[in-house]
C-alpha cells in the first residue's frame, strides 16, 4: 500500500509542479512485514547437467539479495519464513544456427545457458504469501562457453535471485 501512495504522490507531483518536482522512491526493498527471521536452505542441484559449484553459487547469490535489501537475519534454526528448494535444469542448446559450406555441419550462431530453480517459500506468520514456484532464466551467448560459464551463471543468479525475492517480499 505504500509503495501506492508513493507513486500517487510522484503522479500528483508531476501534473502539479512539473519538471520541478523531486521525490525519492524506495525501489530496492521489499516488504518483510513482521518477518524478523528466514532460513535459506542449500539448494542442490538435481539437474541432469551438474556444475560443481552452482549449489553454492545460487544458495549463496539468493542470501546475499535478502541481505542485502532486507533487515531479515538468515538463520539456520527455526524462522519465520523458510526458502527451500532444488536447481533442476541447466541446459545449454543452441537458438541461431549458421549455415556453413557443403558437407560440412551447421554450426551455433548463438547458444543459450539456461537455469531453472523449483522454490518453496513458507512464510510461517502470514500463510497466504507463501509460494511453490519454478523460475528459470537464460543468457544467450557466443563462442566456447568454457571460458564465460562463471560470467553466465552469476548474470542468471542475478535474474533469478531478483525474480525470487520479488515473488516472496515485493507485495504490489
Amino acid at each position: 500500500m505504500k509503495r501506492h501512495i508513493e507513486l500517487l504522490v510522484v503522479v500528483i507531483c508531476m501534473l502539479v509542479l512539473g519538471p520541478s518536482c523531486t521525490y525519492k522512491l524506495n525501489l530496492t526493498g521489499g516488504s518483510v512485514g513482521n518477518l524478523k527471521t528466514i532460513r535459506v536452505d542449500f539448494f542442490e542441484n538435481n539437474a541432469a547437467l551438474v556444475v560443481n559449484n552452482l549449489s553454492t553459487q545460487f544458495t549463496e547469490a539468493l542470501k546475499e539479495r535478502i541481505r542485502n535489501t532486507t533487515k531479515l537475519a538468515i538463520v539456520t534454526g527455526d524462522a519465520d519464513a523458510v526458502m527451500s528448494g532444488s536447481i533442476t535444469n541447466y541446459t545449454i542448446a543452441p537458438v541461431s544456427i549458421n549455415a556453413v559450406a557443403n558437407n560440412v555441419a551447421p554450426i551455433a550462431g548463438a547458444t543459450q545457458l539456461t537455469i531453472t530453480v523449483e522454490v518453496k517459500y513458507v512464510n510461517n506468520l502470514d500463510k497466504k504469501t507463501s509460494f511453490d514456484q519454478t523460475f528459470s532464466k537464460y543468457q544467450n551467448f557466443t563462442g566456447d562457453i568454457t571460458n564465460q560459464q562463471q560470467t553466465l551463471i552469476t548474470a542468471i543468479n542475478t535474474q533469478l535471485t531478483e525474480d525470487i525475492f520479488n515473488a516472496a517480499f515485493a507485495n504490489w
